[in-house]
């Protein structure tokens, strides 16, 4: 949602396009010693065309970059091949179950090539999906990390066979991260920090673990540490590490 108040995923100061996208990068590199660019939106960013168009234009202008970008994984097998052929370095897959009983309670609804599909099918094509994304796009030399939203009472019993599963596929890392209680998950409760910690310390025994995550707005921008010089589009602070 376009919002200058709240700090938290999914929200973002304005909607750019890649032109602006790439002005704003331009910008924020000569006063700063940012390092990494990545596209987290609108929507996903594998069903954007500007998402292809952005990277193509930073490459001309600022090749050294590190380029990232964050997907539901629906179009990762679809696009792995480009995605490898721009030179983006990370991909972050947000994978909050491997079990479609439990996903369709959580990713009940999609739209894949043109039809739209419910409930059980829904979650059957998006987790098949991205576990063949995930191989595919780790074969191809892209560094994957897994996303895990923690749902206490859904989920939460879940979170090892997602880890032991998405590194079957070749995850090189995962993060934890706890619900924010809104929209259809508002009845479920917010993980406290022993339930994150916990999970965070069962799924290391699978994978390493990114821990500098704090659930940034999708347009924050800064320097991890220090946190006086992050901002988001709103242009207000953005501490999110």
């Amino acid at each position: 949602s376009i919002n200058t108040e709240e700090d938290r995923p999914g929200v973002a100061g304005s909607i750019m396009d890649a032109d602006a996208a790439v002005e704003h990068v331009l910008k924020v590199t000569e006063d700063s010693d940012i390092t990494v660019v990545g596209v987290a939106g609108p929507g996903d960013s594998l069903a954007n065309e500007a998402t292809f168009e952005f990277f193509e234009k930073i490459n001309e202008v600022k090749p050294e970059l590190i380029k990232c970008m964050s997907t539901n994984g629906l179009l990762l097998p679809k696009y792995a091949e480009k995605i490898a052929e721009l030179g983006i370095n990370t991909v972050t897959v947000t994978v909050n179950a491997v079990d479609p009983e439990i996903l369709k309670e959580i990713n009940g609804f999609i739209v894949y090539e043109g039809k739209a599909y419910k409930g059980l099918e829904a979650a059957e094509i998006l987790s098949k999906n991205q576990l063949e994304g995930i191989k595919k796009i780790t074969d191809l030399g892209v560094v994957v990390k897994v996303n895990i939203v923690l749902i206490p009472g859904l989920n939460d019993e879940h979170i090892v066979e997602i880890a032991k599963t998405v590194k079957e596929c070749g995850a090189d890392l995962i993060n934890v991260l706890p619900l924010i209680p809104l929209n259809k998950m508002a009845d479920y409760p917010r993980p406290g920090c022993g339930e994150i910690e916990k999970a965070r310390s069962d799924v290391e025994e699978y994978l390493p673990v990114f821990r500098a995550c704090t659930q940034c707005r999708a347009d924050a921008y800064g320097i991890p540490g220090k946190k006086h010089k992050d901002h988001h589009l709103g242009n207000a602070p953005q501490s999110h590490f």
